[in-house]
């Protein structure tokens, strides 16, 4: 079941749960999201950076394309912090059903054009569209998907406004989170508050990315609060790498000997965040 994010999230807002949105760069972390939803009957979105997009190359997308859309369980192929139409197009020529257009770097008027000549070419091919307001932070160097030092919370004023003029059909919010791995003793908050006062105006599903390292049990809440998608990327890779790391160490070389413990690792993951977000068993709520 391969689909588009408004189906996805929309479904997510009725039955009050988030989705996982993994960033799968190659086969092995595509796997570990794929056969953890399968075996637990969760819904879940495969997305990229362009960079790592480009990296894989169009073909492997492809393969992905046809896993996804051969599985029992629903799936999005999402292109995550996207920054030109180019890209986008790109993405889409590749078959993915969602990309998002990251124009919160650029001054709102910037941002709203932006988007909304996205959103005009996407929507005539049948692709959804997310777009950003506000700005998420970056810790470090180890995401691709950017961020400014400095966060920029989202203003629920301009919520109504911007997907007004727009047409996105989901919205990520800044409401203190992050890119990246957190370092050791720092401590995360994010302003629920701020969430709260989004959720009563906003018309579309709503994003948080940056989720890997904050607290679950305020993940949790702002899933009960009002999100529908949470972007993970450290967290798993994080175990993953650590786990092949361990077995290249002992002077093992053989690939499925190395990466297996990386896959298991990574599932180990990917399974506690389904189960922070309430999306575990969800895949029934699109049959």
């Amino acid at each position: 079941m391969l689909i588009g994010m408004k189906e996805m999230l929309g479904v997510a807002k009725e039955n009050h749960f988030a989705v996982g949105a993994f960033n799968a760069t190659q086969s092995e972390l595509l796997r570990a999201v794929v056969e953890e939803a399968e075996a637990t009957d969760t819904p879940a979105i495969i997305e990229v950076s362009f960079g790592e997009f480009s990296f894989a190359t169009p073909d492997f997308y492809a393969y992905a394309r046809e896993r996804l859309g051969n599985s029992r369980v629903p799936f999005v192929l999402h292109l995550d912090h996207g920054h030109s139409l180019e890209e986008c197009m790109q993405v889409m020529r590749a078959g993915f059903t969602s990309v998002m257009i990251d124009g919160s770097m650029l001054s709102y008027e910037e941002n709203v054009e932006q988007t909304k000549r996205v959103v005009e070419l996407a929507h005539m091919v049948g692709v959804d569209v997310e777009a950003e307001i506000g700005t998420i932070g970056k810790i470090d160097n180890s995401s691709d998907e950017g961020g400014a030092t400095d966060i920029t919370y989202t203003d629920p004023q301009d919520v109504v406004d911007f997907i007004g003029k727009t047409g996105a059909d989901s919205l990520a919010v800044a409401i203190g989170t992050a890119h990246g791995l957190y370092p050791k003793g720092f401590d995360p908050k994010l302003r629920l508050d701020i969430l709260e006062e989004i959720v009563k105006v906003s018309p579309v599903p709503l994003v948080l990315h940056g989720g890997s390292g904050n607290p679950d049990d305020e993940v949790r809440r702002a899933c009960e609060i009002g999100i529908q998608k949470v972007n993970i990327s450290s967290d798993f890779k994080h175990a993953f790498f650590q786990a092949v790391g361990k077995m290249i160490a002992t002077g093992e070389i053989v690939p499925a000997k190395v990466l297996t413990p990386g896959i298991e690792a990574a599932r180990e993951v990917i399974a506690h965040k389904m189960d922070v977000f309430g999306s575990v068993g969800k895949a029934a709520c699109y049959r």
